[in-house]
Formats: C-alpha cells, structure tokens, sequence
C-alpha cells in the first residue's frame, strides 16, 4: 500500500538494461502496488527508480486521472520505447469482471470484481437523469457482524488497497462515457456503502479521498460535496474524518435509537453506544458544515416502531436542529433471511413520526432489487455455486 517501500532489482552492470523497479506483493492476498497507491510525492521516488523525469509521472497521471486511461501503449506522450516497462510497473492489474447484472432498465447495473488474488468485491452504478453514482466497496467481506446485511454474513476476507478502491471508479468513469448506462452521463458522485466498513481500512478510504477529490494530475477533481462516507459506528474514525480537511457527507448506520437492540443489529454499538456515535457525528457536523445522514433501514416489527422513530427524533434533537437528516431504508432482505421489509403503514408512520418533529427525512431509493441489490448477495452466490459445483 502507500507506505510500502518499492524494491528495486539493479543491473549487474552500469551499461546493461535500465533498472526494473517491482511493486508485487511477496504475501498472498497483499494486492501489487499500482500507481493509484502513489502519492504525488511517492511519484518523484518511483520516478528517480525508474530514472525517468519526474515530468513523466504527471503525464501517466493525466492519462490516468484525466483520460481514465491505464493502458501505457496508448499513452503516446511517452516515448515508445519507455511504455512497455512502465506498464508492467505501474499498472500490474487489479480487477476483472466476472458478472454485470441490470436493473431498472438498464440504468443500475452491478458488477462482481475478482481481485488478482481471486476475492470477489461488488460495486453499482446508478444513473440518474442528470448524473450517476457509484457504490464502492472498500473491503473484501466484512468484520462488523451485522446480521441482517449480506456482506456481514461473508465475514472479513481483507482490506481493498488504494488502487483497488481508484479502479473501481475509474471503470465507472469509463463506463458513464461510453454511455454503458443507456445514455451518457457524468459519475459525480461516490458512496462508500459496499461492501466493507470503510473506518476500518481507513487509510486506503481517506488516501482514495483525496485521489477523488484533488484536482489532476493529483486526482479526478470531484467535488467533495458529491462523495459519502458510511460507517456502522466507528467514533475514532469519524473523528479522523473530520479532520481530514474535506467536506464529504457522513452517513451513519444507525438503525436503532437505543442501546438495548442497536447490541443486537450492531455489534460494534457495544463498544461505541449511540450517545457517543451522535456526539461524534455531531461534531463532525460542527467541524466540517455538513449535514450528516442517518441511515435507518426499516426492518418488520424489529425497529420500526412509532416510539422508536419519536425516541429518535429526541435524540437527534437534543443535540441541536438540521444538523442531520434521516434516511429510512426499506430493507432489502438477503436469501433466507429471518429480516424482512416494513409494511408501507409502519414506514409511512416512522417517517411522519419524524416529521412531525422537526427531523428532515427523505425515503431512501431503492436501487437493483430485483438483481440481489444489496451488497455481497452476488458474491456470496457465486461461492455458493462453487461449492455445490
């Protein structure tokens, strides 16, 4: 990853070859170092390596941030005879896909990646009328446990590099050009709501922040206004995300006002109990001016109670007013799965609950249902298949 030090293999001779300089990983599972991985300082190291100009590194990082493009041989402001190498350097792949499914009529689609080290990580791409959003995924599988999620029921495989996390948007980039979507359209926004908790990898999620964020030939110049981060409930993470220095947008896996069911949904909540993950989130919304979500998936006779949208709202209130905004989620059950979706009645009184008492709240869309939308279901299909295969 970004602190690892590249090894670099010299000619037994002054006048041989030009020096190789090697970014594979020795440790099975460690993903090859990329040049999405580098810094803009850990660019002139690499480029002094390689002994070439260190103008050379910004021009591969236009193509890269600014053409979307990794694919050195058609990089024709490099010399010819410099490409080959530096290909096999700076860009060893990373992801392969396996499946894309469609949904809502071609305008979300889904795809499982196989990692070079064969995990499969998920990532969706939605287009809207005037833009599209891609769902990222940060971790292969999930260690927060929580039962009623797809991706939690996988367990922890490892964290996704850098690189790994700029690839997936970097084909989504490729993908709204070309018009893959139906229709061309600019990717201006990016949740990290796949699979994964991105608090716990967060120097490759705040590292993959400042690559989407930083304008070229540091990044893909997006707004930050346009990128969400979500947590189930890391506190130090949060506060390292406000410190961060960028405004993205805090979503908050909350699914439960009190402590009693929030053990049961979240098992992370033991540890960081609902007030200290609101102070948090509070705070965040003091240091950075950004309103923070809160994501409530609306699961049957579970928490979906009147008196526990009202208990919501007192904490969200005692805190300060329009500071968060609430986003219930009509959840998206998982195969034999005890958990299912609220009736439309308890829905539409949680949501007046907190509308009534001054919470801003908005429904959240559901996207790619009817294609095992929620994150990890493809996976874990296709390791099932294998299985029985």
């Amino acid at each position: 990853m970004t602190n690892s030090k590249p090894r670099q293999v010299r000619p037994a001779v002054e006048s041989g070859p030009r020096p190789v300089l090697t970014f594979t990983a020795q440790r099975r599972g460690k993903p090859p170092r990329h040049f999405a991985d580098l810094s803009v300082e850990e660019r002139k190291e690499v480029a002094e390596k390689l002994e070439i100009p260190g103008f050379r590194m910004d021009q591969i990082a236009r193509q890269y941030y600014v053409h979307r493009n990794a694919d050195t041989s058609t990089m024709t402001d490099l010399p010819a005879a410099d490409r080959e190498r530096l290909g096999e350097v700076l860009f060893p792949p990373l992801l392969e896909k396996v499946r894309d499914l469609e949904a809502d009529g071609g305008s979300t689609v889904k795809t499982l990646w196989k990692m070079h080290d064969g995990v499969m990580v998920e990532s969706v791409l939605m287009r809207y009328p005037d833009r599209a959003t891609l769902c990222v995924s940060s971790q292969a599988g999930c260690g927060m446990a929580c039962p009623f999620c797809a991706t939690g029921q996988q367990g922890f495989t490892r964290n996704l590099s850098t690189a790994e996390i700029m690839e997936q948007i970097r084909q989504a980039h490729l993908a709204c050009e070309r018009g893959d979507l139906g229709e061309k359209v600019r990717l201006t926004n990016i949740v990290f709501m796949g699979m994964g908790e991105p608090m716990v990898n967060f120097k490759a999620v705040f590292n993959s922040l400042h690559r989407i964020c930083d304008p070229a030939p540091s990044g893909f110049g997006m707004s930050a206004r346009g990128v969400t981060v979500s947590t189930v409930g890391l506190v130090p993470g949060i506060n390292k995300l406000g410190d961060l220095g960028l405004p993205v947008t805090l979503a908050v896996s909350l699914h439960a006002p009190d402590d009693d069911l929030r053990d049961d949904l979240i098992p992370i909540n033991s540890r960081f109990k609902v007030k200290e993950l609101l102070d948090a989130s509070r705070e965040y919304f003091v240091k950075t001016g950004r309103r923070v979500s809160i994501e409530y998936a609306l699961i049957k006779d579970m928490n979906d109670h009147q008196w526990r949208a009202q208990a919501l709202a007192d904490e969200l209130n005692k805190r300060g007013h329009g500071w968060a905004h609430v986003n219930p989620i009509p959840l998206n059950p998982t195969p034999g799965s005890i958990w299912t979706s609220s009736t439309r009645r308890a829905q539409d009184t949680f949501v007046q609950t907190l509308r009534d008492n001054g919470i801003q709240t908005t429904i959240r869309d559901t996207r790619g249902s009817d294609i095992d939308g929620a994150c990890g279901q493809l996976a874990a299909e296709l390791v099932a298949q294998k299985g029985r295969g």
